[in-house]
């Protein structure tokens, strides 16, 4: 089966990540499982493929695509994307990577396409499996931490607070959506819809 597109969520694999700022890309891929396996007619199914990485197939605004989730950690994520490229005859063109970003605040969203990595290390990790920033990333952002997190990668292997995991849902409904604009309408109408939208919460402090 030909694949339009793949949606790469970044995060940790472990129980212990779950929660965590870093696993925002793996929260709304998630969030796309539990949509498409509520309903029929976006047939989802897992894909028993071997690598490092969970994948699986599902019909999204209008078309056939995969979703994946690395599980060679962060900074190896791609190996696994170049190999679900490769495997499915897909270009960086193809690829959208969904990533916690330091610089929006939590409650913020911007869509672009190629660009730095910001020192992400799975940005920076696909980008040299891959030959090229020029993919397409989803930025979810998780805003900088307060002076008590000294070390960046304190912050972003710290969970949630209980009142910002409150906001997550809506956050990553509104992210969703705006996939699927960009997948039926094109960029222009995707990042109208995505990098406008701004929500309060607890942390960030924006308004709506």
């Amino acid at each position: 089966m030909d694949y339009k597109s793949v949606i790469v969520g970044l995060g940790n694999p472990g129980k212990e990540y779950e929660a965590t700022r870093h696993n925002i890309g793996f929260m709304l891929v998630d969030r796309l499982l539990a949509t498409a396996g509520d309903r029929k007619n976006m047939h989802l199914e897992k894909l028993e493929e071997s690598g490092d990485y969970d994948l699986w197939r599902v019909k999204f605004a209008g078309a056939y695509r995969l979703l994946a989730k690395p599980m060679t950690y962060m900074n190896l994520s791609g190996k696994a994307v170049a190999r679900i490229c490769g495997r499915h005859g897909l270009t960086s063109d193809d690829v959208l990577v969904v990533h916690d970003e330091l610089d929006l605040g939590l409650g913020r969203l911007k869509l672009k396409k190629g660009g730095g990595n910001n020192g992400h290390n799975g940005l920076k990790s696909i980008e040299e499996h891959l030959g090229t920033p020029d993919f397409h990333r989803l930025r979810i952002g998780i805003g900088r931490p307060a002076e008590k997190y000294a070390d960046i990668s304190d912050w972003v292997l710290t969970p949630f607070s209980t009142e910002d995991t409150a906001c997550i849902p809506d956050l990553l409904a509104h992210a969703v959506k705006g996939l699927d604009i960009f997948y039926r309408r094109g960029t222009a109408f995707a990042v109208q819809h995505i990098n406008g939208f701004s929500m309060e919460t607890p942390e960030s402090g924006n308004t709506a």
